[in-house]
């Protein structure tokens, strides 16, 4: 199972904004509880949380990982030496774990639709098309031809990257890879769609569907105020939708429409966004709940020709992770990776299921880990539900938790 959205430091702030701030608390309250939290945020930091989360996030199920990384220069704004150096933290943090890693340096051009200019605590999120260009050429150099590295790009969103920047970044990464990812936050958030008409007259969807040659390279992140017509537009691009229940739930984002889009053949994909959750049984759950609490029905969700749901949202989701972060997986077939995830047979939860009741008793029996074993790229890297570094790995994040919150 690929998680195909992550911002990795945000693990560290989970439970830190569950304080109203406000008479009605909103992602934009949220936001600004972040943006101070990621000044205390370093490549030392970064490397200590990612390194924790990515444990996390294979222990429970998950073989692969997209980062959306935005965060690139020092609390001051200034660019590090090396300007890719966090996300190079993230990337010692990927192998120091064994995950194979999509690392997506972000474009982040404006505050807002029609080239507002950042804000403060937005510089150290700026970079124009030439700078993260140069960092995806600084970044693939150092890992020639290792499968468990994949790179591409994050253009952030429409409010964030302005049109031309974003034909400059598109094409540049066409003279480097024509097939790499391309990853960007769409129509979150209704007063960003009511910004974004303002702007253009037209809605986010709409606009990226009109102006960019959107395909199946792309992996469109939320999409929770996609109209149903454009639900329908997605599916036939070939896009990925990667939708993020856990983290839409946490910042009152509401719920993508996601019947008509799969009544299309639109594919889908989980992640664990600002990772308040590192359980892709959790994300496929509440997938799911969020469809039967809006159409007030049961079993919604199901693949082609397969009536489990369990069954169904496991198969479809690591197809589109597959898809998404750019890799041969997302299913057990000749030619794909050796991704596999074990369950415990011997679990309580399990006992004499078999089949499609396996998968369904994996996702709708419980919060317990089932999981046992987890290979990556044919590489066991969890075995009886213990990660060998760990231990480790754990001292480390405890240590810079606790120096965050001094």
């Amino acid at each position: 199972m690929p998680d195909a959205h992550s911002h990795a430091f945000q693990r560290a702030l989970a439970g830190l904004a569950e304080r109203m701030t406000g008479p009605e608390d909103s992602f934009w309250n949220w936001r600004e509880v972040m943006y101070a939290f990621t000044a205390r945020i370093g490549p030392e930091e970064t490397h200590a949380i990612a390194a924790w989360l990515y444990c996390e996030l294979l222990r429970s199920g998950y073989t692969s990982v997209a980062e959306f990384h935005y965060l690139h220069h020092g609390p001051d704004g200034k660019p590090y030496r090396r300007p890719a150096e966090m996300a190079f933290a993230c990337l010692r943090a990927a192998q120091e774990a064994g995950i194979a890693i999509t690392l997506l340096p972000s474009l982040y051009c404006q505050s807002n639709f029609g080239g507002q200019p950042l804000a403060s605590a937005q510089k150290r999120f700026a970079a124009n098309p030439e700078q993260v260009l140069s960092m995806l050429l600084d970044l693939r150099a150092s890992f020639p031809g290792n499968p468990e590295v994949r790179f591409g790009v994050a253009p952030h969103s429409l409010r964030a990257v302005d049109p031309a920047s974003l034909a400059d970044l598109l094409a540049g990464l066409d003279a480097v890879d024509p097939t790499a990812p391309v990853h960007m936050l769409v129509a979150e958030q209704v007063r960003e769609v009511n910004d974004c008409t303002s702007w253009c007259d037209l809605r986010p969807v709409q606009w990226l569907l009109d102006h960019a040659r959107v395909d199946a390279r792309w992996c469109l992140v939320h999409c929770t105020h996609a109209t149903s017509a454009e639900a329908e537009r997605l599916a036939a691009s070939g896009a990925v939708v990667c939708v993020c229940p856990t983290t839409e739930g946490n910042l009152g984002d509401g719920v993508f429409p996601f019947n008509r889009y799969a009544d299309k053949g639109g594919r889908y994909a989980i992640g664990s966004g600002s990772n308040l959750s590192q359980s892709p049984v959790e994300e496929l759950r509440w997938l799911e709940y969020g469809q039967r609490l809006q159409l007030r029905r049961r079993n919604v969700i199901t693949a082609p020709a397969r009536s489990a749901v369990g069954t169904g949202l496991w198969v479809e989701a690591a197809r589109g992770g597959g898809q998404a972060l750019g890799r041969a997986a997302g299913a057990i077939a000749p030619g794909r990776r050796a991704d596999l995830v074990v369950l415990d047979g011997a679990h309580v939860h399990l006992e004499g299921r078999s089949g499609d009741r396996l998968m369904d008793a994996l996702l709708f029996t419980g919060n317990e880990r089932l999981v046992r074993h987890v290979m990556v790229g044919g590489r066991w890297v969890v075995r009886d539900g213990r990660h060998p570094a760990q231990a480790a790995i754990e001292q480390r994040f405890r240590e810079v938790q606790t120096r965050l919150l001094e």
